[in-house]
């Protein structure tokens, strides 16, 4: 048996991480500035992680949402106190795709309605109504299609308005910052009328949290930044450190029921146990100020390299925008300087998405590199 071929791979093979160096089989080591898609939130291995799942795995690894399982409720009030998000509840699943999955279920279920509005550009999972509310024609089967989904552009109000009043709408679902599609945002404007006009019609607005959440920011959710309070927030990727894991927050004001949501996976003991760790950290090592601290060291170096054309993002989810497409880019830094960044769907935006315990050191390093390859 082979593996089903459906991934383009770099030829390197890692076999060891610890912090944001990644080493491969041949013993040249990496600097980490893509984390896996803005999964390892906490750097590789780091000593506190590990201690936690091999205590955890000493002691139960798995078992299923049948029985009591003290260490979800351990996660939800310490998630709930670190993210001052202490009146929703949280349900654990195993991934962003199936956060997001969940959440517009729910919002369905919660209103009757079954038509959802997303945004240009985003991108919300593989599932079947995460991948139909997501702006890719690519990855979008006909059987995704069949899902009532609406695409609409940022800033555009009057169109939002006249969607949002035909009367069928159960969801909006947005990402406070675009991660696949390039690092573009909502405006603060935009972003708080489309918050109003959902409390208006009594729609539920989603904010997809799973790749810009969990400190990645300079807050500990993007949506912070714009004054809203969701109905829903979705998370994964940076949870667990590379642990699967995701979760959906649930404001108070939607009940929940026996049987409603249900996951076999979801919320077992070793994801809990990495889930844990990554707070723990995150609090300890401050790191949510750290990426917002380093952001604006990180503007300060771009703003010396005439090749950028601007900088996106926020915290520690950036983008460096160019004239010309960076995939040749990406091939020279990972084979010349052997660091890893990450492409979007917007071909001349570079994504840079590192631990959130990076250095104004390793920034350096990382700028001379760049500086070296636009030579």
């Amino acid at each position: 048996m082979e593996l089903f071929d459906v991934y383009p791979l770099y030829n390197v093979t890692p076999v060891s991480a610890k912090g944001i160096i990644v080493t491969d089989d041949k013993g040249q080591e990496y600097l980490d500035f893509y984390g896996g898609h803005a999964v390892i939130s906490i750097g590789h291995s780091h000593p506190h992680y590990v201690k936690r799942l091999k205590d955890q795995l000493d002691k139960i690894g798995f078992y299923s949402n049948a029985v009591q399982n003290p260490i979800q409720v351990e996660l939800a009030h310490k998630l709930g106190a670190l993210s001052s998000c202490e009146d929703y509840n949280l349900f654990l699943c195993n991934s962003g795709a199936e956060a997001n999955e969940n959440a517009l279920k729910l919002a369905s279920f919660k209103t009757g309605k079954s038509r959802v509005i997303a945004f240009k550009n985003g991108f919300h999972g593989r599932t079947s109504a995460a991948v139909a509310a997501t702006d890719n024609e690519k990855i979008n089967a006909p059987l995704n299609k069949q899902q009532k989904v609406t695409i609409l552009p940022f800033e555009d109000l009057e169109a939002f308005k006249a969607e949002i009043g035909k009367g069928d709408v159960c969801a909006v679902i947005l990402e406070s910052i675009q991660g696949v599609g390039g690092l573009d945002q909502p405006s603060q404007e935009f972003y708080q009328n489309i918050a109003s006009l959902c409390k208006e019609h009594q729609v539920i607005l989603i904010a997809d949290e799973v790749q810009c959440g969990y400190g990645r920011s300079g807050k500990f959710f993007a949506f912070q930044h714009f004054g809203i309070q969701p109905d829903i927030i979705t998370i994964a990727k940076g949870m667990g450190n590379g642990f699967p894991i995701g979760g959906v927050l649930i404001h108070k004001s939607i009940e929940a029921s026996y049987g409603l949501l249900g996951t076999t996976f979801g919320g077992n003991h070793l994801a809990c146990a990495a889930g844990l760790a990554v707070l723990e950290v995150l609090e300890k090592e401050n790191l949510i100020e750290n990426s917002a601290r380093l952001f604006e060291y990180f503007k300060e170096k771009a703003a010396t390299i005439p090749q950028v054309k601007r900088v996106k993002g926020m915290g520690l989810m950036l983008g460096l925008e160019f004239d010309f497409e960076v995939a040749e880019l990406r091939k020279k830094l990972i084979h010349n300087q052997f660091i890893f960044t990450g492409g979007a769907s917007d071909k001349h935006v570079l994504r840079i998405l590192p631990a959130l315990n990076i250095t104004k050191e390793n920034l350096d390093l990382f700028f001379e590199a760049l500086k070296t390859e636009l030579a």
